[in-house]
């Protein structure tokens, strides 16, 4: 069974399950790390992008070294972006902290919500902030791209540095590019 999905389909339903669990007022209870679904082990692959089997994007890096178009533009898209907060490589800085982790740790959907929307945390201990990139297509078009990247980082199958191989851009991850860009 092949399964369509686009970057900005993705993230509009994530969103839309989210303000649905938010206006629920209800939170699924955590689940033990022996029932948590693997969020890292690619089960498919949709035109050139990987997804587990609960249809979370992640990387696919050959024993080669060759990583997926989606993780190599998430490095690109990551450095162009994010690296002057949080970093080179997610690794974190003095101003921000360590996304690779957050790849790993974080619900893919609460993810999206942060970068979307943005986070602060102020208080006596503590004064954060991350702002909201929602309308930035510069970093929502490549969402995605950059999540897998940093799970990639996360996880250390991918070392610091620019991926030396890649796979091919495939036509539908062109297409859908274009199309969230306006071109």
């Amino acid at each position: 069974m092949t399964k369509k999905h686009t970057p900005i389909s993705r993230t509009i339903a994530a969103a839309g399950a989210l303000a649905l669990l938010l206006e629920g007022g209800t939170l699924a209870l955590a689940q033990s790390d022996a029932d948590a679904p693997d969020n890292i082990t690619a089960a498919y692959d949709e035109d050139g992008r990987y997804y587990t089997d609960d249809d979370i994007p992640t990387y696919n890096i050959q024993e080669d070294g060759t990583v997926d178009w989606m993780t190599y533009s998430g490095f690109r898209r990551y450095h162009s972006e994010c690296h002057v907060c949080h970093g080179p490589e997610g690794e974190g800085s003095s101003y921000a902290p360590a996304l690779k982790n957050s790849a790993v740790d974080m619900d893919y959907y609460d993810f999206v919500d942060v970068v979307t929307n943005g986070r602060q945390k102020v208080n006596a201990a503590e004064h954060s902030v991350m702002p909201a990139f929602g309308t930035n297509p510069n970093v929502m078009c490549y969402l995605d791209d950059i999540y897998t990247y940093l799970k990639a980082r996360g996880t250390d199958a991918l070392p610091r540095g620019r991926p030396k191989k890649k796979e091919a851009k495939s036509d539908a991850i062109r297409e859908a590019e274009n199309a969230c860009l306006g071109g």
